[in-house]
């Protein structure tokens, strides 16, 4: 259908919908303004799903993580099997990125988590995908699992639930068994940010016992081979 918008770099003259069926492919025709100011007349496709959430469950004192296992068919014959390694995550629905986040976490995991913790959000297929991605952490107990998870049967998920150590996890992403996007952001933000502020301490207290019992040198004195 032709449509009008304008604005300084964009003026869009017509958007036609392909497909409406699980959800929104369309068509628009646009001009797009150069950077040295000339007009160039482009089309795209754009596939609309709205908006999602993802969130990664870990344990501090357990140097753990909390993943899931899924088939995944646009994955399926391209040289994979179709099952990824992934954080849950789920489309928004209307509802705010962080009540739709929890809910999802206790769908596919059976983890129920209070307090969630926004990270970052991201476009994670700006080239075709109009969704934009909003990244969770949250701390989890074991004792706060109060299901099973694995997904709605109805809606085809069939969900394998994962704890692991974050170096095994690591390990996974740096060997490729872990392959999917959202999850390897996660898991790095995690090593970086979550893990490897808790182990900062536990080195510094290392040190110190270390120092007392003679083991170590002082911070700031230099060891002097020749002595």
């Amino acid at each position: 259908m032709p449509v009008e918008h304008v604005s300084e770099h964009v003026r869009i003259h017509q958007v036609e919908t392909l497909s409406d069926d699980w959800y929104v492919l369309r068509k628009t025709t646009f001009d797009y303004r150069r950077r040295d100011g000339r007009w160039q007349t482009l089309s795209r496709e754009t596939y609309d799903r709205g908006h999602g959430a993802t969130i990664l469950l870990y344990n501090l004192a357990r140097r753990s993580v909390i993943l899931i296992r899924q088939f995944r068919f646009p994955c399926y014959g391209a040289q994979h099997d179709g099952f990824l390694i992934e954080t849950p995550a789920g489309l928004l629905d209307q509802a705010s990125a962080e009540q739709r986040i929890q809910a999802e976490v206790e769908e596919e995991t059976g983890y129920r988590v209070g307090a969630v913790r926004k990270v970052f959000e991201a476009f994670m297929s700006p080239g075709s995908v109009t969704e934009r991605l909003h990244f969770f952490v949250a701390e989890y107990d074991p004792a706060a699992r109060v299901g099973n998870g694995g997904g709605i049967a109805e809606e085809g998920e069939d969900i394998e639930v994962l704890e692991l150590p974050i170096e095994r996890a690591m390990a996974m992403l740096a060997s490729g068994e872990i392959a999917d996007g959202k999850t390897i952001i996660l898991l790095q933000y995690a090593e970086r940010a979550l893990f490897a502020a808790k182990a900062a301490p536990a080195a510094r207290a290392g040190a110190v016992a270390g120092q007392e019992r003679g083991l170590m040198p002082p911070a700031g004195k230099k060891i002097n081979s020749q002595e």
